[in-house]
């Protein structure tokens, strides 16, 4: 616990004495200037490096280098970059509209993949010449049409043959959901080497990675080939004790940073959701009093709405698993990345619509470590912490942010030479970043 403390300390300090000035870096020749101002902590640099598209979403490199966006309601669009990261050339490679967020690249590069609301697409890809194949297969099928549409994709570079896709809840509290087999608000693994006519179905082929997750939009797996996930979680809550209702949805639940482990394995484990949610910030409104005590919850404890002597917050801690570090309230993270050495992991805020002032619309790092006893990575902050995470790319005033005003943060991906690229939706941008390997 001691060393584990000095090393959080440390790093704390180290970030936030580093937080620079205003700056509008320049952007790639030919592109305009940012359409929002923004900040970047010292030691970073940030370069525009595309304008007017079409609510460009995930992202992925090929080996070739060069940088392929899906842009929603038109299909993917891929893009080669000189020396200095900025694009050279851009053409569509997959015109369909259905194409909303997901795409991953196959371990070996010659397979790319994508995902509407309700279908996972396969293609081959040439790396040489950047073509996809005309035809393509459905993976997994039969997702939902409605609620949290995203499917994120990922492969655990340990199993090429295996395909993880994230499918959220069907709205804002999907209680049906808290049944696994309804396969919503869960995450699911499928064998890509044997796919079915019409692809696997999603309620009813694969195993589980974790259920119980609300929107668990952002995927990456560390260095021990272990999978996170960085969950959107609930809006405008109310807290019911003792027949005494308050709104605590400015500041709470949490949004969250899960361990889902080993996808070659079944997980089988609630994460809470629609039941259980996480404090970001305590207050009275959130203690429970019964005959015998008054139960008060602190920072990443796990709370339910209305307590009672069938399920109360105790059962929460009995039956779910509580994340290993928490995001304030509605900064709505999308997409999540490692650096090279496993240390950090970036993580795009989108932001909020539901809080006064607005949260989130920046690029934030958490600072990882490898801290347990058999070289488990893991979060160097502490569960109960808000400071696990550090300003990287950030607007000058958060709370006066909304999508007309300041950039919202969506995909990330490193190139080979470690820079990082990140959409903006909203603001149809791309920006390149560099610093901090």
């Amino acid at each position: 616990m001691w060393s584990a403390f000095v090393i959080y300390a440390a790093a704390a300090l180290l970030l936030t004495t580093c937080r620079g000035g205003p700056t509008i870096p320049p952007s790639c020749p030919g592109v305009p200037d940012p359409l929002y101002e923004y900040k970047l902590i010292e030691g970073w640099a940030a370069v525009k490096v595309a304008d007017g598209l079409t609510s460009p979403r995930g992202l992925v490199i090929d080996s070739a280098g060069r940088l392929l966006i899906v842009q929603v309601g038109k299909g993917i669009s891929q893009h080669t970059v000189d020396i200095n990261g900025c694009f050279t050339s851009s053409r569509f490679i997959i015109s369909e509209p259905t194409l909303n967020h997901g795409i991953y690249f196959g371990i070996d590069g010659h397979t790319l993949y994508a995902s509407s609301d309700s279908i996972v697409y396969r293609w081959s890809y040439d790396p040489e010449t950047g073509d996809v194949s005309e035809s393509f297969d459905k993976v997994v099928s039969g997702m939902a049409y409605n609620g949290h549409v995203t499917r994120t994709l990922i492969i655990p570079p340990n199993r090429p043959d295996l395909l993880v896709v994230a499918h959220g809840s069907n709205g804002n509290l999907d209680y049906a959901s808290g049944d696994p087999a309804t396969a919503r608000a869960i995450v699911k693994v499928f064998n890509t080497s044997a796919v079915p006519t019409g692809g696997h179905n999603y309620a009813k082929d694969g195993w589980n990675a974790g259920y119980g997750l609300r929107n668990e939009v952002g995927l990456a797996f560390d260095g021990n080939n272990f999978l996170w996930g960085v969950e959107n979680s609930a809006d405008e809550l109310n807290r019911t004790v003792n027949g005494v209702s308050t709104d605590i949805h400015e500041d709470n639940p949490a949004e969250e940073l899960n361990f889902l482990g080993d996808v070659r394995i079944p997980n089988n484990q609630w994460y809470g959701y629609p039941t259980c949610f996480t404090i970001w910030s305590p207050s009275s409104d959130l203690n429970y009093s019964d005959t015998n005590s008054v139960r008060e919850l602190g920072v990443g404890q796990q709370f339910v709405q209305a307590p009672n002597a069938t399920f109360d917050d105790s059962n929460c801690t009995r039956k779910s698993i509580a994340p290993f570090l928490t995001f304030q309230a509605h900064a709505a993270p999308l997409d999540a990345k490692f650096d090279s050495l496993f240390m950090n992991l970036y993580v795009t805020l989108h932001g909020s619509w539901d809080r006064d002032p607005p949260v989130g619309y920046k690029l934030v790092a958490v600072p990882f470590h490898r801290g347990g006893p058999n070289g488990e990575y893991m979060p160097v902050a502490p569960p109960n912490s808000t400071q696990g995470y550090v300003d990287i790319f950030y607007p000058p005033s958060e709370g006066n942010c909304s999508s007309k005003t300041c950039a919202r943060p969506v995909g990330l991906v490193f190139d080979n030479a470690a820079r990082l690229y990140m959409s903006s939706d909203t603001s149809g941008e791309v920006f390149m970043l560099s610093g901090g390997q």
